[in-house]
């Protein structure tokens, strides 16, 4: 399994607009993100979790050659408005591409783009997507996808478990609090990706003590803090992390 953090970033993108702070004049690199999304090759499907704004530009930055499904964990702005350029990925693979997410997040889709199936006039060129509903565990071509509640404010929000050839990893962005059941089910992974805003505490993300606290219990392989403002520098925050536990960066790869 091959995964590569597309973005890890919060919802303005870091450097913020306007902002002068140490981290978003930062010259290294793994201080610029941009928003949350992660691709994954699993058993030979190509997977996407989230388009966010920056969706074509990390297409074209990580050369990403193929989706074969994309899966929503919410429908908040920073996750969703990318999802329009999935057309060229219609137009390349000459093929529907199903888009998995919760009800909610589902039908938020398709209020928003409504015009994805709606009739349109010739030549109008739109995403080809078939939608798809996920309320537990779905093998999504060569991959296993289980989709796992968790608590990020009002909007239904998924956390996803991906599985191929005998390994897993879990992505959770946008999280405020796990339940005891769904930590139990993620005993084991090889790599688990959760939120860790800043240290500060927010009302509907982690901050990095508590994901810290979590990580700790789930027990992965390797974990990784993703979806990161402002106030978090990589280097600083790494340093001040236990081992087995590290910063994510746009453009990590890792083959697990």
């Amino acid at each position: 399994m091959n995964v590569t953090f597309l973005g890890t970033g919060t919802s303005v993108g870091i450097p913020a607009i306007g902002c002068q702070c140490p981290v978003c004049q930062s010259t290294d690199p793994r201080n610029n993100r941009r928003r949350t999304s992660l691709y994954v090759q699993a058993g030979g499907t190509h997977l996407v979790i989230d388009t966010p704004p920056d969706f074509r530009e990390q297409m074209l930055t990580y050369r990403v050659p193929r989706i074969d499904a994309v899966l929503f964990t919410h429908a908040h702005a920073d996750h969703i408005f990318g999802f329009d350029d999935i057309r060229r990925f219609n137009a390349m693979q000459d093929a529907v591409i199903p888009a998995y997410g919760s009800a909610s997040t589902i039908a938020d889709l398709r209020r928003i783009y409504n015009y994805v199936e709606s009739e349109q006039d010739p030549g109008v060129y739109r995403p080809q997507i078939d939608f798809r509903t996920i309320d537990r565990r779905v093998q999504v071509g060569g991959a296993v996808v289980e989709a796992l509640p968790v608590e990020h404010g009002s909007k239904p929000t998924h956390g996803y478990v991906v599985r191929a050839g005998g390994v897993g990893i879990g992505y959770f962005p946008d999280c405020h609090r796990l339940e005891d059941s769904v930590v139990s089910q993620l005993a084991g992974l090889d790599v688990m990706i959760l939120d860790g805003l800043r240290h500060r505490p927010h009302s509907t993300h982690l901050t990095v003590a508590e994901s810290v606290a979590y990580l700790t219990r789930i027990g992965a392989r390797q974990s990784y803090l993703t979806h990161m403002c402002h106030d978090l520098d990589h280097a600083a925050t790494e340093a001040s992390l236990p081992g087995g536990i590290r910063v994510a960066y746009d453009g990590l790869v890792l083959d697990v």
